[in-house]
């Protein structure tokens, strides 16, 4: 049988493996998927994580539950040799192994632009996992538990200090979302105010929300700073060296949490380490039908989609218009790359991608949305249901779609649940630390105060 390898287990991977499982014969190929998680991530709910609307275990998707017929391997693809029909696979123990293939599909996705500023990779959280999301959730309610013990001053309003980085749509809805969850935590903190959160949006272009039309996204940065948000166009991050966050606008503040969601840059394997063709970008050339090179010089045997694939746009109507990297056209791309193969074996035509936006729809806290579909523009709580409606039905499997819906129930009734995490992050600390003596700290001086009369 011929091996089909598909490198990547994210939106475009997992599905192309997902539909592959389905249309093809048992003896007609085998499927394997390489990829460092075990799960894909729906990253849409990745905001509502943040803000405890969702649990992370239900925003990432088992590969092993859903890919029953595929052989899964956990690891990186670090290097592909298409003219050999081989790749070099790193797992997370052990060398690394050469693996061969018939096929391949390089779905490995984008991976976070980082630009070089000084103290991000330090201090800055990304917003692109699981893991991120969960801890930056945990960050936040860990500073409430410690600003509240301190008296106001430089420290507490550091921990009570959110700086997001990157105005795009991950940037705009985590930050929404976590705004949300913030003031909402200002009632079970009764010794913190609203006024002292502080909540920084900077983005380097003169308006945020790029995939909406200007009107929408003037009426999104109104909406978050009558909530009390601060939002920096045209304004830069400079450095955010132990916490000190300067901008290009010359202002200055310390943040104690600083979440990084500028945009995405080339896979590095992508780019650098395969002998398939790519563009200045460093992305996959990649014909309208999803096979790898172009309509005069297709490869044999490989195809590609997802965030590290230069699709061509056939609905833009404009030469040259690639597919943007979302969510709509990955998954949709990961099906048609399955019907394709599935297709080519058996000697017929593979179709080309055409996909018309369904438009685009954001959160921006509980209860708070903006749903555009070219000249139709809703806000407000019709557009987050519009939001939770969309994704709990793209969201794979009814498994999730029911656990999903049962979370959103249960906190309409009881709220969302502010219990910290954090400590998980180094589960042996209190193993470590069991039975060692506390030396207290020199005694302040006490001041009695006078009985107040009953």
């Amino acid at each position: 049988m011929r091996t089909i390898l598909v490198v990547g287990g994210g939106y475009a991977g997992f599905y192309t493996a997902w539909k592959l499982e389905q249309k093809l014969r048992r003896d007609e190929a085998r499927v394997v998927v390489v990829d460092p998680r075990p799960y894909m991530t729906y990253q849409p709910f990745l905001p509502e994580v943040l803000a405890g609307s969702v649990e992370a275990r239900h925003a990432a998707v088992s590969l092993r539950r859903h890919l029953r017929r595929a052989r899964l391997i956990s690891g990186t693809v670090v290097a592909v040799d298409h003219a050999h029909r081989t790749v070099v696979v790193q797992p997370a123990d052990g060398p690394p192994f050469a693996l061969g293939y018939d096929i391949i599909v390089v779905t490995a996705g984008a991976v976070t632009r980082k630009l070089g500023i000084p103290g991000v990779a330090e201090q800055a959280i990304g917003m692109k996992h699981v893991e991120e999301a969960v801890a930056i959730r945990d960050r936040l309610l860990t500073s409430f538990d410690r600003a509240s013990t301190l008296e106001p001053g430089p420290l507490r309003r550091r921990l009570l200090t959110v700086t997001f980085v990157g105005g795009g749509f991950s940037g705009v809805e985590g930050f929404g979302e976590l705004l949300s969850l913030a003031t909402s935590l200002i009632r079970a903190y009764p010794e913190l105010s609203q006024t002292e959160l502080e909540f920084h949006l900077v983005e380097a272009r003169d308006r945020i929300l790029p995939e909406v039309t200007d009107g929408p996204g003037r009426w999104v940065v109104r909406s978050l700073e009558k909530r009390g948000a601060r939002v920096h166009l045209n304004a830069q991050l400079v450095s955010a060296r132990d916490g000190h966050v300067v901008l290009s606008t010359g202002e200055e503040f310390d943040s104690e949490l600083i979440v990084w969601t500028v945009g995405n840059a080339a896979n590095p394997m992508v780019r650098s380490h395969t002998d398939l063709p790519v563009d200045e970008r460093g992305m996959l050339v990649v014909r309208a039908d999803l096979r790898v090179g172009t309509e005069s010089e297709p490869v044999p045997d490989a195809w590609a989609g997802g965030d590290d694939a230069a699709v061509p746009d056939l609905a833009a109507g404009r030469p040259g218009a690639a597919t943007v990297p979302n969510a709509q056209h990955a998954v949709r791309q990961g099906k048609l790359l399955a019907k394709n193969i599935v297709a080519t074996l058996r000697g017929r035509k593979p179709k080309q991608y055409v996909h018309h936006s369904l438009g685009t729809v954001a959160t921006l806290g509980l209860g708070r949305g903006i749903f555009q579909y070219r000249g139709i523009v809703i806000t407000g709580l019709a557009a987050w249901l519009m939001h939770r409606g969309y994704h709990v039905l793209a969201v794979p499997s009814w498994e999730r779609k029911i656990r999903v819906l049962a979370i959103w129930l249960v906190a309409a009734v009881f709220g969302r649940d502010i219990v910290s995490l954090a400590s998980v992050q180094d589960p042996r600390r209190a193993f470590r630390t069991a039975g060692e003596p506390v030396e207290p700290p020199p005694q302040p001086p006490v001041h009695v105060h006078d009985a107040q009369p009953a």
